[in-house]
């Protein structure tokens, strides 16, 4: 309607910001803006919505009634989602410049992201995205690493920081006291606790100064602390008491997959490799599809997608169903699921109480570049691998 041109010119017909429905609101019942803003609150009310409505009709009734009803139909729509301009503007600005400093200076911007931890998104998928991005995860070191996480050429250091059970002060402690001349030097200077250095040892930050690996070290950290050494403060000279010889144990080293595992458990994201990395060959064989292939995927297809669950949702739905959004990453990006009320009955157990997940779905184009996954079925991966290998043996045999 010409009445209605001014206030929508700028975003070529479209209600996109709060003013705007104050305004449209304003024009065609003759009201002030005041006024008009207390129905446009009163619109994010699903109760109140009729009598918004009824009240809207009469009080715009000199318009055609097909402008009424277009109009109507816009403004109620908008009650689910809408914010005013200024916060647009205030997201627009951040947002440009994030995505300048991602591009001229990922390593840095990704640092700085894991250091402040913005929360919308778990840091592990925040690695994931560096990898991707041609940056290696560098593991904490005890002479590398710092409070925060640190470019080091094109990689990113991990921070002492991020170490489950670790105090400020013993943070501030072991990096004032760096460099360390092997893992003796440690306990005698840094003022760690004996639980948070074992924890640094199995994450593979003394590895860079021994040649033995994790387990012998917990048994030379053991030695350590039964030593004479062990009871002298740490700036007091040793007298010769000297730490034991560190020799081999013979002990097996760590496996990857233990050592993903400890990352996981005392830093709360995979360092060295993804956690799928070691169903590689399971998926493959299933047929599982790659979140970066998802796209190449025709509408109503079939797939298998597998991944660490990183975000569970069930968010309140007009219709009173229970609906869960599923997010996966795979080491490549996120599979975003949907389980409607006719299957996660059947799955919610599963999802809730597993972190590595397969689920299948329908494929659903929504665009060009848009994909969306209705679940059909969920599975907790390492139960679904080992039934494939029992299935495989037995067919082999």
């Amino acid at each position: 309607h010409p009445d209605l041109h001014g206030v929508l010119a700028q975003t070529e017909g479209v209600v996109v910001f709060h003013e705007q429905v104050i305004q449209i609101i304003s024009i065609m019942a003759g009201i002030s803006y005041a006024e008009a803003d207390e129905k446009r609150r009163a619109l994010g009310d699903f109760k109140a919505q009729q009598e918004i409505c009824d009240w809207f009709y009469s009080a715009a009734a000199k318009y055609p009634r097909e402008v009424i009803d277009e109009v109507w139909a816009v403004l109620r729509a908008f009650a689910s989602f809408g914010f005013c301009k200024a916060h647009a503007a205030a997201f627009a600005l951040p947002t440009y410049q994030s995505a300048w400093l991602k591009t001229h200076h990922p390593a840095a911007f990704i640092a700085g992201l894991l250091t402040h931890d913005p929360g919308m998104y778990p840091k592990r998928l925040i690695l994931d995205e560096a990898r991707q991005m041609g940056i290696a995860a560098l593991p904490v070191d005890v002479n590398k690493s710092d409070a925060t996480y640190r470019v080091e050429a094109n990689g990113i250091r991990m921070a002492l920081s991020e170490l489950s059970g670790i105090s400020e002060d013993e943070v501030i402690n072991i990096v004032r006291a760096q460099p360390y001349l092997d893992l003796a030097d440690f306990v005698r200077r840094a003022g760690a606790s004996y639980p948070t250095t074992e924890k640094l040892i199995m994450v593979g930050a003394f590895d860079s100064l021994h040649n033995v690996n994790r387990r012998d070290l917990i048994l030379h950290l053991a030695d350590i602390n039964r030593s004479p050494a062990a009871a002298l403060p740490g700036a007091q000279m040793t007298l010769g008491f000297a730490a034991p010889d560190l020799k081999p144990s013979g002990l097996p080293d760590l496996t990857n997959t233990e050592k993903v595992r400890n990352e996981v458990t005392h830093l709360g994201m995979e360092v060295s490799s993804h956690l799928l990395q070691f169903y590689g060959d399971f998926l493959n064989q299933i047929g599982a599809v790659r979140s970066i292939d998802l796209i190449k995927q025709r509408s109503g297809a079939s797939v298998l997608v597998a991944g660490v669950r990183v975000a569970l949702q069930q968010p309140p739905v007009r219709s009173g169903k229970r609906v869960i959004f599923l997010s996966l990453d795979d080491g490549y990006g996120c599979n975003d699921a949907t389980f409607f009320s006719d299957t996660h009955e059947e799955f919610a157990q599963t999802l809730f109480s597993s972190k590595l997940l397969l689920v299948r779905g329908i494929i659903r184009r929504t665009g060009p570049r848009g994909i969306s996954i209705r679940a059909t079925g969920a599975w907790e991966l390492g139960a679904a691998y080992q039934e494939f290998l029992a299935k495989k043996s037995s067919v082999s045999s």
